[in-house]
């Protein structure tokens, strides 16, 4: 079941640099979800697609490609911290990104956030998110990345800089 997200302002977050201030829930992704991304991006290689051939395979499993792991940062965000007064949030893009680990189809995931950076941006305020998304069971995280969001206080997405 999903909480209700955080609420942070921006000030709140300022003073919170560098300490995690949420944590997602538990996300389990599966092979359907998988199959969809592979539809959608045109990657259909058989160690995402392939239960058969990938079980014989030396991760003894489909697994999730990389960036479909990385695009589930945003709605395991949406449902965990939020910006209060912010109408919209932007993905503006991303400094550094680490696959670590697979994830294997079936695993469970979810995501630790930490303001890395806060600052006024295109009439709202620009966050730089520390994201790790762990992997149930793992020592080692499945991706860890450094994302850039931009929040809004209107309905007008806060892309000018």
């Amino acid at each position: 079941m999903a909480t209700s997200p955080r609420v942070f302002t921006a000030d709140g977050l300022t003073v919170r640099l560098g300490q995690e201030i949420a944590v997602s829930d538990w996300l389990t992704v599966d092979q359907a979800r998988i199959d969809q991304f592979a539809a959608v991006c045109g990657d259909d290689q058989w160690i995402h697609t392939d239960p058969v051939r990938a079980a014989a395979s030396p991760l003894g499993a489909t697994i999730a490609h990389g960036f479909l792991t990385v695009s589930l940062l945003a709605s395991l965000m949406r449902d965990t911290v939020g910006v209060d007064g912010m109408a919209t949030a932007i993905n503006y893009g991303l400094n550094r990104v680490r696959f670590v680990t697979p994830v294997r189809a079936g695993a469970r995931i979810r995501a630790r956030f930490v303001p890395a950076a806060v600052a006024a941006a295109g009439g709202g305020v620009q966050v730089t998110w520390s994201a790790t998304i762990e992997l149930e069971g793992s020592s080692r995280p499945a991706v860890v990345a450094e994302w850039i969001v931009r929040y809004g206080d209107s309905d007008r997405p806060p892309l000018r800089t």
